[in-house]
């Protein structure tokens, strides 16, 4: 999950079913990465823009999170963990009023503390969160359901990257399918102390024959200290069979970890 945007259904009783989606959407995406230095200054930016067609409210804050191979993503209040960032961060608004197809840019300031108990990455999100009006209609009845789409936008800061790196472990694989795919879901955790975007590749061999069958490869997602995600890999049309399989996790500075293990796919 590289994009974190978060399903909000606030559900009211009066009129009739009605469903209202924010037109707001973040520009310049929703993970924005700073090498920084004790003691110093950095700013950026989060770029909005309400392609709706009436004006909107948002509103802005920080949390600290973490998430979790199991699909869970656990919020928080501000300097809840131990590497959190969200004590630096200062921005120039919580509150912006967008007309219909306006943009704006909010800023932050990241200023860094003259000491930091570690290096590696620190890091915590802004939550872009549109507000919307809930108007009761007193002549209908029913269900009123408004829809709101809220953004987590990361803002990881990365300090003596030199001292420090990603140390991945696997904590388990499992075969399933999805829409008449085949996958295999690899949990993967990052010990270490440092924010990676690894990729999982597979390499499967027939068990009876020792011939190769394929190779197969995850996407690259990030992934922050202390926290693991499930990488799913398509293994296309692979026949039923017992295989040995190798599974590679690689860093975008090619640190690699690898692990045998034995895969049995079955038709069906």
């Amino acid at each position: 999950m590289n994009i974190i945007k978060h399903l909000l259904l606030l559900i009211t009783v009066f009129s009739h079913f009605s469903f209202l989606q924010a037109g707001i959407v973040v520009l310049n995406g929703l993970s924005h990465t700073h090498k920084v230095e004790n003691g110093k200054v950095y700013r950026g930016s989060i770029a909005l823009e309400n392609n709706g067609n009436k004006l909107q409210n948002v509103k802005l804050f920080l949390q600290d999170f973490t998430y979790h191979s199991d699909g869970t993503i656990h919020y928080s209040a501000p300097d809840s963990h131990t590497r959190t960032n969200s004590g630096w961060i200062r921005m120039n608004t919580n509150l912006v009023i967008l007309k219909a197809k306006e943009k704006t840019e909010i800023v932050y300031e990241i200023t860094v503390p003259d000491q930091v108990s570690g290096p590696g990455s620190y890091w915590s999100v802004i939550m872009v969160e549109p507000v919307e009006e809930i108007k009761p209609d007193e002549n209908r009845h029913g269900v009123s359901i408004t829809s709101v789409i809220r953004y987590a936008v990361q803002v990881i800061t990365d300090i003596n990257t030199e001292r420090a790196k990603p140390d991945l472990q696997f904590e388990g694989i499992k075969l399933g399918k999805e829409n008449g795919k085949r996958f295999l879901n690899v949990a993967i955790a990052n010990k270490g102390n440092l924010y990676c975007k690894p990729t999982v590749t597979v390499e499967i061999y027939n068990k009876t024959t020792g011939q190769k069958t394929g190779t197969f490869s995850s996407l690259a997602m990030g992934l922050l200290p202390q926290t693991s995600k499930s990488f799913p890999i398509d293994l296309e049309k692979t026949p039923a069979a017992k295989y040995n399989a190798v599974l590679i996790a690689t860093d975008e500075d090619e640190n690699a970890f690898a692990l045998n293990v034995e895969l049995e796919v079955k038709d069906g």
